[in-house]
């Protein structure tokens, strides 16, 4: 009857194959001691470590312990178990080792992470005293997180003959792709005689991986030519997110076609990465195909669609998806509170985003650093200090609130509420500041947008001190600062900085900022000049050098930039009436009553004006 053992775990029934052997057990039935590495298996796939002890204990007592197979399915189970020194233990115990053994030590280093392990195991017992096989081969290969120790492997499987194995060659391009030597691994897979869609999936999942998305496009389209095997459903799932990073929904769709051909349409996983891919592309697709994979649909299904219909624009559909949820027996979990929270902030409905991140703490599910960041911009947005106070909290109970990213949007909110002093204190909490100048910027901005030009060029000093590499917002906002201070000479001095010193090509926005520094300062004709070299000039650059014109009673340049602004934004009454307000001041009645005529002819709104009487 013992024979029964491994025809159940062949055909993968693992509990019945245990429950037989308690039965012979319980009868005093002689046991093969074959079906040891069988029974070892069916604890290892179903996760019974106790289990899986008690026949280690069986195989002392009757004294199959120093057999290879049963010593292999041992080391084999406790590696799967993430028992490492037990299985270090079995191996160096073992009387005698093939090369399955070996196999079963480099394979079990691999998957718990001990590539040095892995390794040394591999040099010291399968090089030495046995020839590797192409197994021994794909299975070192896989614990190479060095470019270095990798080729040297492939080099081995060169010398032996196994380079070109289907699994070597395959487990070669994983290895230079998670090295990230793209080029290498293109090479090796181009050389692969006989590639299979493990091998097009191995290397296409690392193209995605190293962000060469439309590489995989091209790859894809060939595989139809040189494969015989056609993709799976892996396949299309990784083809399809890349057609998401890259936005191409015409090739999307025609992945969706080759979908329904092979009848993979309704599969869980590619059904999911369609209403991704639609929905990332901007299209309603994604509804459609949502609707149609009814009765095939997970919970991830569902957060993808909501995500989804967010990212369309759609907050409607996406709050009653979210209440339809349910009725297929599914649960929101923290990712679904999460779509929600981050969805609505991203669409300016800062109440509703409030109310679910409400719900979800009633709840006891803890938010995700993507919706308390999200939050944080809401509570910017609406300067709702209370909300970002709670939001505050929420993350240091959840030991988020160290995160750098959180820590600038929190510096960020507490500024733009008003709370630099608070601002501040997170910012000296750290002792050693991240050298990503964004953390840096958000301190500067959030001075100059309070008014403490001083405390905003204290911090620019000691990212200099702290030889962090300004970059180009670092310097709008310093300029920004200069321009509502009025310091010209300090705004020249930076943008000089800016273009010597580190070298940086100033954008329309630093060259916006330098000519409203000048017109405040009364220079007008260098804000003038400086105005030829903008490469595109934006409306609030016109906006900002009439406002000048007005503030220094120049009609000349207000009629200029008048023009400009009425080309770029003819339906702005506002541009009209700063002209008028100029004419007005210099005595130039006549050209008052032209502007006041033009603006009833053009049909622009007037503001109604009105006073307050204070009692």
């Amino acid at each position: 009857m013992s024979h029964n053992i491994a025809k159940l775990v062949t055909n993968g029934y693992f509990k019945e194959a245990l429950h037989l052997y308690s039965q012979l057990r319980s009868s005093s039935l002689p046991i093969n001691h074959l079906s040891y590495p069988c029974l070892l298996k069916s604890c290892a796939k179903l996760n019974y470590p106790l289990q899986g002890q008690i026949i280690h204990t069986h195989l002392i007592k009757y004294g199959y312990y120093c057999d290879t197979y049963a010593a292999t399915g041992l080391t084999h189970m406790y590696m799967k178990f993430q028992l490492v020194k037990y299985a270090v233990k079995v191996f160096d115990e073992m009387p005698q080792r093939n090369e399955a053994s070996v196999n079963a030590m480099i394979s079990g280093f691999s998957q718990n992470g001990c590539v040095g392990e892995a390794l040394l195991v591999f040099r010291e017992v399968g090089l030495k005293r046995f020839r590797p096989n192409s197994v021994m081969i794909a299975s070192v290969l896989s614990a190479c997180d060095v470019v270095g120790n990798g080729s040297q492997v492939h080099c081995w499987a060169v010398k032996i003959g196994v380079e070109r194995d289907v699994f070597v060659s395959t487990g070669v391009v994983t290895m230079y792709m998670s090295c990230l030597e793209v080029v290498s691994a293109t090479k090796a897979f181009r050389m692969m005689n006989y590639k299979n869609v493990v091998s097009y999936n191995a290397f296409i999942s690392g193209l995605v991986r190293n962000g060469v998305y439309r590489v995989v496009l091209k790859v894809f389209k060939g595989m139809f030519e040189s494969s015989s095997e056609g993709p799976n459903s892996v396949t299309l799932v990784i083809v399809l997110g890349a057609c998401s990073n890259v936005i191409n929904l015409r090739f999307g769709r025609q992945v969706h076609g080759v979908a329904m051909k092979i009848g993979l349409q309704f599969d869980i996983m590619v059904g999911t990465a369609l209403v991704d891919m639609y929905a990332k592309c901007g299209s309603h697709s994604c509804y459609l195909v949502f609707r149609e994979m009814k009765g095939n649909r997970n919970l991830i299904t569902w957060n993808s669609i909501i995500s989804g219909m967010f990212l369309t624009g759609d907050c409607d559909t996406a709050l009653k998806l979210f209440s339809e949820l349910e009725s297929e027996g599914l649960v929101p979990d923290s990712a679904t509170w999460n779509t929600m929270i981050s969805g609505f902030s991203k669409q300016g409905q800062y109440d509703k985003s409030v109310q679910f991140f409400t719900e979800m703490v009633s709840k006891g599910i803890a938010p995700s650093l993507k919706s308390l960041t999200s939050l944080l911009d809401a509570c910017s947005t609406i300067s709702s200090l209370q909300l970002g106070k709670q939001i505050h909290a929420a993350a240091i109970r959840t030991e988020i609130s160290n995160d750098e990213f959180f820590t600038t949007a929190l510096i960020d909110m507490y500024m733009k509420c008003g709370q630099s002093s608070w601002a501040r204190r997170i910012f000296d909490l750290y002792k050693i500041k991240p050298r990503d100048p964004t953390f840096w910027n958000a301190m500067i901005s959030g001075y100059g947008r309070n008014g403490e030009e001083d405390s905003a060029f204290e911090v620019f000093y000691l990212m200099q001190k702290d030889n962090v590499v300004p970059n180009s917002s670092t310097f709008a906002n310093l300029l920004t600062v200069c321009s509502h201070a009025g310091q010209l000479d300090k705004g020249l001095r930076v943008f000089e900085m800016m273009t010597v010193k580190y070298g940086l090509m100033p954008t329309s926005q630093h060259f916006a900022c330098m000519v409203d520094l000048l017109g405040r300062s009364g220079h007008l004709q260098k804000a003038q000049e400086l105005l030829r070299e903008i490469p595109e000039i934006s409306s609030s650059v016109f906006s900002s050098l009439l406002g000048a014109a007005g503030h220094h009673l120049d009609p000349k340049l207000g009629e200029d930039m008048a023009k400009e602004l009425s080309e770029l934004e003819p339906g702005n009454r506002a541009t009209f009436v700063v002209l008028s307000n100029i004419y007005a001041a210099t005595g130039r009645w006549e050209d008052v009553e032209r502007i006041r005529n033009m603006i009833g002819v053009k049909g622009l709104e007037k503001f109604p004006g009105y006073s307050v009487q204070v009692t």
